[in-house]
């Protein structure tokens, strides 16, 4: 088996031992040489052509987000930001220059701390390692035209007179930005919630919730225990933790709660989309966006049966076509659209104006 070569970028000569370290205790990977900021980066990518680079964020000389945005331009080389906690903003910046996705350093400074990040990191250069060649990509996404929420012909649907009350949506491998995008997307809030599953660490989500409310109409934070589901409000699942809903007192509300040993994917899509479709029947739609794995394919199918409506993103636009790849092969979903028309889909299926 054909290994993958991995270079090694961090102005810090312990990361760059103790990551390589982590990544040769792989038998898939060789790591086959590192650089200490981006400019000797560029060089090391040009002539050693590496499969994969781990990119440290704050280097001398030239910053890892000039790296990245050559990198995205002139290459199509995966890479996975390795970053301290205390920096999710610049994280989720270098997810929208290209990053294919990050690993949260320990803000501790502590230097066996950094051994915390060794199953994350791993776990994320095998899903790499699973990927056929060209599985991932970069879209650049036009912003959206103003004045064309909805398709063409659609039928005008008196709020409150929807078809569904909540849409759940599920994301992992480039999620982020197109989450942004999603929510950008909508020029106005409409009466029905969403809830969001995206696969992302303790700590990042709360900057998360905020970088996209920023940008949306909808009203959008992390959840919090006990946070009531409502019209033109959206919940982002807590890093490391399940939201799911439930009835209480004719009110439906959100639980954070801890994963279990059997959630392999944390925050889980499945575990989310269970709960939802418990409670909305079929007055809701599940959309999957990219993502690597198949987290959400139970969800979908306890969607279906309780007679929801699904979407997954196509492949034009899906960063890593994984988790929409796997909901589609279960012949469940009801539309497959490139990330531009995702929430047309959703307001075609309401029939706002």
């Amino acid at each position: 088996m054909k290994k993958l070569k991995v270079l090694v970028v961090d102005d810090s000569a312990f990361s760059r031992r103790t990551i390589t370290r982590m990544l040769e205790g792989l038998d898939c990977v060789e790591v086959i040489g590192y650089a200490t900021n981006g400019e000797e980066g560029i060089h090391k990518v040009a002539t050693l052509k590496p499969d994969l680079v781990t990119l440290d964020l704050e280097m001398p000389k030239m910053d890892g987000f000039t790296l990245l945005r050559i990198l995205t331009v002139r290459y199509s080389t995966p890479v996975i930001v390795v970053s301290a906690l205390n920096s999710a903003d610049k994280v989720f910046k270098a997810l929208e220059l290209g990053a294919l996705d990050f690993v949260a350093k320990p803000s501790s400074g502590a230097s066996n701390d950094l051994l915390l990040i060794r199953e994350d990191l791993q776990q994320k250069v095998l899903q790499i390692v699973s990927l056929e060649p060209q599985r991932f990509k970069q879209p650049h996404l036009q912003p959206p035209e103003r004045g064309h929420d909805a398709p063409r012909g659609a039928a005008v649907m008196p709020a409150g007179q929807s078809p569904f009350d909540l849409v759940a949506i599920g994301a992992s491998t480039g999620g982020p930005p197109a989450l942004q995008f999603f929510f950008s997307a909508f020029e106005r809030s409409y009466p029905f919630a969403m809830v969001v599953a995206q696969h992302m660490p303790s700590g990042f989500t709360h900057a998360f919730a905020e970088r996209l409310n920023r940008v949306s109409k909808f009203d959008i934070k992390e959840a919090e225990d006990g946070d009531l589901v409502l019209p033109g409000k959206v919940l982002i699942a807590p890093g490391g933790m399940n939201l799911v809903l439930e009835l209480q007192d004719g009110r439906v509300a959100a639980r954070v709660v801890p994963p279990t040993s059997a959630d392999r994917y944390v925050p889980s899509v499945d575990v989310m989309l269970e709960s939802c479709a418990a409670v909305y029947r079929k007055r809701m739609i599940a959309v999957i966006l990219t993502g690597m794995g198949n987290d959400g394919t139970k969800g979908v199918r306890s969607v279906k049966d309780a007679g929801g409506f699904v979407i997954a993103e196509s492949d034009e636009t899906a960063v890593v076509y994984g988790m929409p790849r796997e909901a589609v092969a279960t012949g469940l979903v009801d539309r497959i659209a490139p990330m531009q028309l995702v929430h047309r889909e959703i307001l075609a299926k309401g029939a706002f104006s």
